[in-house]
């Protein structure tokens, strides 16, 4: 099996966001003023956006359409609120997934007095259009793979002790990112920020350097 990995830093993404509002953003794709015609997307992933807010800062009411965008959130609590009424408080080891469809208004804050940190991730969805809706799955386990249909695209979480070993799920396009702690896979060591976009997984398996987290998307086509 020919494996190809294209691993990128966490210090090679766009540096976005306000500093004087309390919010620092690093995109791992080209996002907003940070236009790299080659690097739109990865399978179904166009966005992978490492977000920081400080107590009390946010983003205001935006759209968004046509993209599934789900949140893993870090540490600390992100307030939600949508055009459709939901209001949610997320916290680690949560999911949310909102998908815009035909179109959705949102409001993203950090109402808490602690930092927040947060990773949000926008799939393009294989058919646009239709009417938004929204989720949380609280604590979701390593053991529970999270789908996203309209994407083709299954989320998986490992949480892994030093020295445990994990399959790479075997599909087309599997896209890795390291909440926490440092792997290895495919012969490169990757730590919180990194991540790696890989073809032709196969049996390819990753190893926990230290106490990790990390997040693989399994995708069925590109």
């Amino acid at each position: 099996m020919v494996h190809v990995i294209d691993v990128r830093r966490a210090a090679q993404r766009y540096h976005g966001g306000d500093a004087q509002a309390g919010i620092d953003s690093r995109h791992a794709f080209s996002f907003g003023p940070h236009y790299d015609p080659d690097n739109l997307r990865f399978g179904a992933v166009i966005a992978c956006n490492e977000e920081r807010l400080a107590p009390g800062a946010g983003f205001d009411e935006h759209p968004h359409s046509h993209t599934e965008i789900v949140t893993w959130v870090v540490e600390g609590e992100l307030t939600h609120r949508d055009s459709t009424g939901h209001e949610t408080v997320v916290r680690p080891g949560d999911v949310q997934r909102l998908s815009a469809a035909s179109g959705v208004r949102h409001v993203e804050c950090n109402a808490a007095a602690v930092p927040l940190t947060f990773l949000q991730m926008w799939l393009a969805p294989r058919t646009p259009g239709g009417a938004p809706s929204y989720e949380v799955v609280h604590g979701i386990a390593d053991s529970t793979p999270y789908a996203v249909p309209e994407a083709g695209a299954v989320l998986h979480v490992r949480r892994l002790a030093r020295g445990e070993r994990t399959a790479v799920p075997d599909a087309a396009y599997v896209y890795a990112h390291v909440v926490r702690g440092e792997i290895r896979l495919g012969g490169e060591e990757l730590g919180p920020g990194d991540s790696a976009r890989i073809v032709g997984a196969g049996d390819m398996g990753l190893t926990a350097v230290t106490g990790a987290e990390v997040l693989l998307w399994e995708m069925t086509a590109g």
